[in-house]
């Protein structure tokens, strides 16, 4: 560029010196305001605020938004000395160093600091800093150091709407709470449109289904349609099985006319050589009465079924087949009743015990039965009125008060009863099997945890859970489970099984996953096992017979169990 004395040279040199003198002074004023506007941006740039933050008292800097391009080693450095700057007692709310000044307000055990060159227009930071100080409880539910950092992201855009590049904009508290929330009538629009379309396919998708659902239905019922003869043919057998099985259903002659019309068909599909070997031999063929008995349970035999001891044969018959099953069964059952609570305790527990006796033949019932009972003092035994008490206290015998009639026989059932016994009292230690559930609701879904602890005291088998639910339409979705589930949608009920508890899997656990719903729902949960070992220990040691010169001791088998008849979680 040339200096002023040149250029006035040359003006001199080609123009009249009236000329020169004008054309002189238009090119130094344009000289001054090109040198204005190259300055103008220098001063502009710094006049600003380069940071707004918030620090705690300790000098702990929870949010800081720059505004101009700095590096963090010279915010944070800024930021760190500000603690030590701001001195006791100080009435005024800004402090200079010697490149940046600190506008700063406290708020409750906080501050609100403006970092700002010297520059700056300090009563335009002081109205930003008002403004600040007003959004900042806006935003942030508690002034304190875990409100604001919840709320960090909402103030640094609010901050943003306040200070542009460095500059204080325009703005009120509620047009900076507007500019946030970014309302669109056009997104509004949208996400209707998109609901509706959702909810659309959610009606076309319940229609469906439920046309799946009735032709289901109809295919069913076109398939039992097709069947019901058979079906009907075989529940009767099915009927008559177990009618045997029981030993209930054949003291009477007609029934026994009907299973002897229904023998033939049933026995032409199995071995003929074998079922005449087993007949009496000297019947001609089936009659009413015993030998007609006899010989429809070796056909049934001869199928493979398998023959209880509760019918009673005779002495034509024993003296051709060997009895199918012993004289004497004795039967030990344990029925638990307990109520667990949700939380932990018991709520009550009764348990109650009996022993039966069956005998097959009148001859044998001449006998005393001698048991052995565990000690447990909890554990209050009743005899049957017919049962002489005093032999039973002093010798742990069960005998009739009359040793001249024989005990019954022909009993439904189990037989006669003997003995009975009841606990009403336990710790939660002696219960077979404990449940904890564990609902938790996150979100739209419930979480819902199972437990299960079982006492070493006994082995349970055929364990069964029962877990009710909310009326669902799908199953529940398990996400893990030791043994096996089942969901019965008719009754809303989630079962879970579990085939034996032994040693080896003394606690195990199911988690899944349902709708939102109260915890309340989830209960009572009731529980089903079996076990072959009872409170009572009650064990049978030998049968003494009152006839036949005291012979030895007669052969007999015993069964016991204990079953859950009422078992919940409440």
């Amino acid at each position: 560029m040339f200096s002023s004395s040149c250029i006035s040279t040359i003006i001199s040199s080609r123009f009249r010196p009236e000329a020169s003198a004008i054309l002189l002074a238009v090119i130094v004023i344009l000289h001054l305001c090109f040198s204005i506007l190259l300055l103008e941006p220098v001063k502009q740039i710094k006049m600003v605020v380069l940071a707004a933050s918030i620090v705690g008292k300790s000098g702990k800097v929870l949010v800081s938004r720059q505004y101009v391009d700095m590096s963090r080693i010279r915010i944070e450095g800024l930021l760190a000395a500000f603690p030590k700057l701001v001195g006791m007692g100080k009435q005024h709310t800004y402090i200079e160093t010697e490149n940046v000044r600190y506008v700063y307000q406290p708020i409750e055990v906080l501050f609100l600091l403006l970092v700002t060159t010297k520059q700056s227009n300090i009563l335009e930071d002081l109205d930003t800093l008002r403004m600040l100080s007003k959004l900042v409880p806006e935003y942030s539910m508690s002034l304190d150091e875990e409100g604001i950092n919840r709320a960090a992201f909402e103030l640094i855009f609010a901050f943003d709407e306040v200070i542009s590049l460095g500059h204080k904009e325009s703005v009120t508290v509620a047009q900076v709470k507007q500019y946030c929330e970014m309302e669109s009538h056009e997104e509004k629009l949208h996400k209707l449109v998109m609901q509706s379309k959702i909810n659309d396919t959610k009606d076309v998708m319940k229609r469906k289904a439920n046309e799946i659902d009735k032709s289901k239905i109809e295919k069913t019922r076109g398939d039992k349609g097709g069947l019901s003869s058979m079906s009907s043919l075989s529940s009767g057998f099915n009927d008559m099985s177990i009618s045997h099985g029981r030993g209930s259903s054949f003291g009477s002659g007609s029934m026994l006319g009907m299973m002897s019309d229904v023998e033939p068909i049933s026995t032409k599909a199995k071995d003929r050589s074998r079922s005449s070997v087993t007949a009496p031999p000297k019947s001609s063929g089936m009659k009413l009465g015993k030998s007609g008995k006899n010989q429809l349970m070796e056909s049934l035999k001869a199928e493979g079924e398998h023959i209880i001891e509760d019918v009673k044969p005779t002495c034509q018959t024993r003296a051709a087949v060997a009895p199918p099953t012993d004289p004497f069964t004795l039967t030990v059952e344990e029925k638990l009743n307990v109520a667990l609570r949700r939380d932990g305790g018991i709520s009550s527990f009764d348990m109650q015990g009996t022993l039966s006796l069956q005998i097959l033949n009148q001859d044998d019932g001449f006998v005393q039965v001698q048991i052995e009972t565990g000690g447990n003092p909890e554990i209050l035994f009743k005899t049957h009125p017919n049962i002489n008490r005093e032999l039973f206290n002093s010798e742990s015998i069960l005998g009739l008060k009359r040793p001249d009639q024989p005990f019954p026989t022909g009993q439904g059932g189990d037989g006669v009863g003997l003995l009975r016994w009841r606990m009403q009292r336990a710790d939660e230690s002696m219960v077979p099997l404990t449940i904890n559930c564990w609902p938790s609701v996150s979100g739209n879904e419930t979480y819902v945890s199972i437990e299960y602890e079982a006492s070493s005291m006994f082995d349970l088998t055929n364990v069964i859970i029962s877990v009710p639910l909310p009326a669902l339409r799908d199953a529940p979705m398990v996400k893990q489970c030791d043994g096996d589930w089942r969901y019965d949608s008719r009754s809303s009920v989630l079962e879970w099984s579990i085939l034996l508890i032994d040693n080896s899997n003394r606690s195990g656990s199911m988690e899944f996953v349902v709708p939102p719903v109260d915890s309340s729902v989830f209960f009572p949960i009731s529980v089903q096992f079996a076990a072959t070992s009872t409170y009572s220990g009650l064990k049978v040691t030998g049968m003494i017979p009152l006839r036949g010169g005291g012979g030895a001791t007669p052969r007999f088998v015993q069964r016991t169990q204990l079953i859950a008849q009422d078992y919940q979680v409440v």
